[in-house]
């Protein structure tokens, strides 16, 4: 019995970290992409200011780390929280090395993914529509990132990375832009990943959609409870002006009417 009430207050310590963290760790995401963004945007940044992007890149890093560790140390079943943040761990351990850092842009990506559903909670397609935003602009930064200074690279600006990301995202594949790096190759996978999932979900829905509308137009709506009150008063109303001794009877409209008697017929 005490190790179930220890387990039962250790869940709802790590439900209250969660709940109180939510809107910080949306804050450091959006920090986090913004250092991330700025060198990759304005290349042309001052070394000082460079240094500030870098500085708060590492710290956003290591409050998510700090994240992860208390999430672990309150949990009450550890090695079911860490076969359930499998993923995750590794998000946080790959991008240490050099050519995994753009991993970094997970961690932000699936932080504001949660925090997107759990505001637009009912509402899937915002939900979808944000996500696929915020997944086609954290690639396009991230196969920038990666392809700007390859030779021969074929993405040099972000509006050709932004067109990458909207073509490969939509699976439809120009290939007038391709990444040539080990790294950009591994965005492009993620991205292509991501992008059927996400499409097919909005393609579905459209189709759901419009199947709906068409169908609909043959049905009538049903009666209301409004529509049948508004009735009631009509038929009271006709009533009084026929006549007004019937006017205080009840109406009932689902009374079935009087079927006269048959008379049997004469035996022949």
């Amino acid at each position: 019995m005490g190790s179930t009430g220890a387990i039962g207050r250790r869940e709802e310590w790590a439900a209250s970290w969660e709940r109180l963290t939510a809107l910080p760790l949306t804050v450091f995401s959006l920090v986090f992409l913004a250092a991330y963004a700025a060198p990759i945007l304005e290349p042309q940044l001052s070394s000082a200011w460079i240094t500030v992007c870098r500085v708060t890149t590492f710290t956003t890093w290591l409050v998510f780390w700090l994240d992860m560790a208390v999430r672990f140390i309150l949990h009450a079943q550890r090695r079911r929280f860490l076969r359930e943040h499998l993923f995750d761990l590794a998000v946080l351990l790959l991008p240490m090395l050099r050519p995994l850092r753009a991993l970094r842009l997970v961690t932000v990506v699936l932080s504001l993914s949660r925090r997107t559903e759990a505001w637009v909670r009912g509402r899937l397609g915002i939900y979808v529509a944000a996500t696929t935003v915020l997944l086609v602009g954290v690639a396009s930064l991230a196969v920038l990132d990666a392809e700007r200074h390859a030779p021969d690279p074929s993405i040099t600006n972000y509006a050709d990375a932004l067109w990458w990301a909207a073509v490969t995202i939509t699976t439809v594949g120009y290939g007038d832009f391709y990444p040539v790096t080990t790294e950009g190759r591994l965005v492009a996978v993620g991205l292509m990943i991501g992008g059927i999932g996400l499409i097919g979900f909005v393609t579905g829905s459209l189709a759901t959609w419009i199947v709906d509308r068409v169908s609909g137009r043959d049905r009538h709506p049903a009666a209301t409870a409004e529509d049948v009150a508004a009735l009631r008063q009509e038929i009271a109303a006709l009533r009084q002006q026929l006549d007004p001794a019937e006017a205080t009877r009840p109406v009932d409209p689902v009374t079935p009417p009087v079927q006269p008697a048959r008379t049997p017929a004469p035996d022949g």
